[in-house]
């Protein structure tokens, strides 16, 4: 196990290496710099200006040794400051975080609360109109895009209900109740396309684990067929949907972006539009770099709880 963690570890340097550098170089293939942003496009500013700020930001050197002073940052743990608040990247990163782990908890709550027994029921009503519902239900929520399903939340819930999303976001541990009336609608929305990746997952493996001669062995013994599919099939397919809710939650991560815009939420999702937006280089680097790390992260996480789901795996 040990051996198997450093390799994962080593793995997984490597690969931040190169999203380093991918995200280092595709940021600067966007128009434009932030120079260009804070003169406006229609400014009238002397040709020193703008290579005064050009050196200011370190953007008159070449790209491999702007790369070279960010990467030597890095590895000791210095992301930079942003360039539009002079606020430590870090820092920016760590006070947005709370909000989108939050988001994504609740998102995967519900994916796993909506997209198992969905998968449980439809794996046994296999072939029949509970089944195709069921399919038909989850291709339509991996078809239906998020701003628009959010946008249609809001625009139902405020016609009929009078409700508009909370503009300022409310910490847990200050109000609970104003922070769940906030997140449970954006949580919702973000969960359900992953309870439909999740329902076609268990409805698949559980399939795959009822027709295996044990599972007749059980019901030959007399065995309750709510034992059997507990305590029997359940706990032999769950290994591949705890992989894909691994996955899942580390796409959550990072993928908040789109629901953190519609509903107005102060994450590290909104965070990163806003960066590149502004075309903050640092923020959009060390924010990326971040949510790189934690994907990589939850990934491993999931391998280890291999071995514990099931004793027979063991890794070299």
């Amino acid at each position: 196990m040990q051996r198997y963690i450093a390799n994962r570890l080593l793995t997984m340097i490597v690969s931040l290496l190169g999203v380093t550098i991918i995200v280092f170089l595709l940021i600067r293939l966007i128009p434009g710099t932030i120079v260009e942003q804070m003169m406006g496009t229609e400014a009238l500013t002397s040709y020193e200006t703008v290579e005064s700020l050009r050196r200011y930001f370190g953007l008159d050197q070449p790209v491999y040794v702007q790369y070279y002073q960010w990467i030597t940052r890095v590895l000791v743990g210095d992301l930079g400051h942003s360039w539009r608040t002079a606020i430590p990247v870090l820092q920016f990163i760590l006070s947005r975080l709370p909000v989108t782990v939050e988001l994504a908890a609740i998102a995967i709550i519900v994916a796993l609360l909506i997209g198992v027994p969905a998968g449980i029921v439809s794996a046994i009503k296999h072939n029949s109109p509970v089944d195709s519902l069921a399919r038909i239900i989850a291709l339509t929520g991996l078809s239906i895009p998020l701003f628009w399903q959010g946008t249609m939340f809001i625009l139902v819930l405020s016609l009929a209900f009078r409700w508009a999303p909370a503009m300022e976001w409310v910490s847990p541990l200050k109000d609970l109740g104003a922070n769940l009336s906030m997140m449970l609608l954006p949580g919702f929305c973000l969960g359900t396309a992953s309870a439909a990746v999740i329902m076609r997952m268990t409805r698949s493996c559980m399939l795959e684990v009822l027709r295996q001669e044990y599972i007749r062995t059980a019901r030959a013994k007399g065995l309750a067929e709510r034992v059997v599919l507990i305590a029997h099939a359940l706990k032999n397919a769950m290994i591949p949907v705890v992989t894909v809710a691994g996955l899942q939650m580390g796409y959550l991560l990072g993928g908040t972006v789109v629901v953190e815009e519609v509903f107005s939420l102060p994450g590290i999702g909104r965070l990163l539009l806003w960066a590149i937006y502004q075309r903050d280089y640092p923020s959009v680097q060390g924010t990326v770099l971040f949510v790189a790390v934690m994907f990589m992260a939850v990934n491993l996480f999931v391998d280890v709880l291999y071995a514990f789901l099931d004793p027979r795996i063991r890794y070299a």
